[in-house]
C-alpha cells in the first residue's frame, strides 16, 4: 500500500500542477490531501461542482474539509438539466452527468493555465458499469489513485493515519442514480430521495441508498444496521416520513446496500 503512496506522490510531481475535481467524499479528500503535500496549495486548485444531483449539505461539508485542509475550494454549477439526454435516464446517463461536469472543470483547468485534471475514481470502480468513464478519456481526465491500484478501504486506512475526516464517510453518488434507466429524472423525484437519504441518517443510519421505483422507495442499508431498521418505533418513523415525502409502499433490500445496485442485470 506505502508502495503505492509513492508511486502517487511520484506522479503527481510529474504533472507539477493540478485541478482536482472534488466532492468531500473519501477518495477526492484524500487526492487532494496528498496533491497539497506533494505539491503546495499554489499548485493545486479544487473545484466542486453544485447540481440538482447532488445534496446541498454535501456541497457545504465538502467546503468544510477543504478548510480543515487549508485550501480555497473554487465553486462551478453544472446544467445537466438543460440535457435532454441527461433528462431522459438512459443507461448512458453518467456519460451526460460526466461530459457536462469536465467540460465545466476543462474550462476553469484552461482559464487558469492547468495542464492536468484529476478526479478522484479508485481501483474498485473499475468493476461496476461507469459510462462515464468514456467522458474522462474524452476530456483527459486523470484517476491518479486507480492508476496506482489503491482500493477503496486502503484509501480509508490511510486517510485515518493522515487524521482526515473523510477516512470513515459513507460513499456517496449522485442522486439520479437512485432512479432505474428509462424513467425521467426531474427535480421531484430528486427532493423525495434526497430528503428521505437525509432523514435516515439523521436517526443514525450511514450507508444507505434509497432507490426510487414510482410510489415504491426501496430503502437499501447495510446488513449489520437491518436490525436496527426493523425496529417497530424506528420503522414507524420511516414510513410517516416516507410517506410525507410522497411515497405510498415503504420497503428494505433484503440484500442491503451495493453500490450500484441499480446496474443489475445487464
Amino acid at each position: 500500500m506505502l508502495a503505492k503512496v509513492e508511486t502517487l506522490k511520484k506522479s503527481l510531481l510529474g504533472m507539477k500542477r493540478v485541478l482536482i475535481a472534488y466532492s468531500g467524499g473519501v477518495d477526492s479528500t484524500y487526492l487532494l490531501y496528498l496533491a497539497l503535500e506533494t505539491l503546495g496549495k499554489d499548485n493545486v486548485l479544487a473545484v466542486i461542482a453544485e447540481s440538482p444531483t447532488y445534496p446541498v449539505e454535501e456541497v457545504k461539508s465538502a467546503i468544510e474539509t477543504a478548510d480543515v485542509l487549508k485550501i480555497g475550494c473554487r465553486q462551478i454549477r453544472t446544467e445537466e438539466f438543460a440535457d435532454e439526454n441527461f433528462l431522459c435516464n438512459s443507461k448512458e446517463r453518467c456519460y451526460y452527468c460526466k461530459k457536462e461536469l469536465f467540460e465545466k472543470l476543462k474550462a476553469v483547468a484552461n482559464d487558469n493555465g492547468i495542464e492536468f485534471l484529476l478526479d478522484g475514481s479508485n481501483y474498485d470502480d473499475l468493476s461496476d458499469y461507469r459510462p462515464g468513464s468514456r467522458a474522462k478519456a474524452e476530456f483527459g481526465v486523470r484517476s491518479p489513485l486507480q492508476e496506482v491500484g489503491l482500493k477503496k478501504d486502503e484509501i480509508r486506512q490511510l486517510s485515518q493515519k493522515a487524521g482526515l475526516p473523510t477516512w470513515d464517510k459513507p460513499s456517496m453518488a449522485c442522486l439520479a442514480s437512485r432512479i432505474p434507466y428509462g424513467r425521467r429524472i426531474d427535480d421531484e423525484i430528486l427532493r423525495m430521495v434526497g430528503e428521505g437519504e437525509k432523514y435516515l441518517r439523521s436517526i443514525g443510519f450511514g450507508q444507505l441508498r434509497v432507490r426510487h421505483h414510482d410510489s415504491i422507495a426501496r430503502i437499501e442499508v447495510d446488513r449489520d444496521s437491518v436490525a436496527q431498521l426493523m425496529e417497530q418505533k424506528v420503522m414507524d418513523g420511516i414510513v410517516k416520513k416516507f410517506e410525507e415525502l410522497g411515497y405510498v409502499y415503504v420497503t428494505l433490500d433484503l440484500k442491503g446496500y451495493r453500490s450500484g445496485s441499480m446496474n443489475e442485470g445487464f
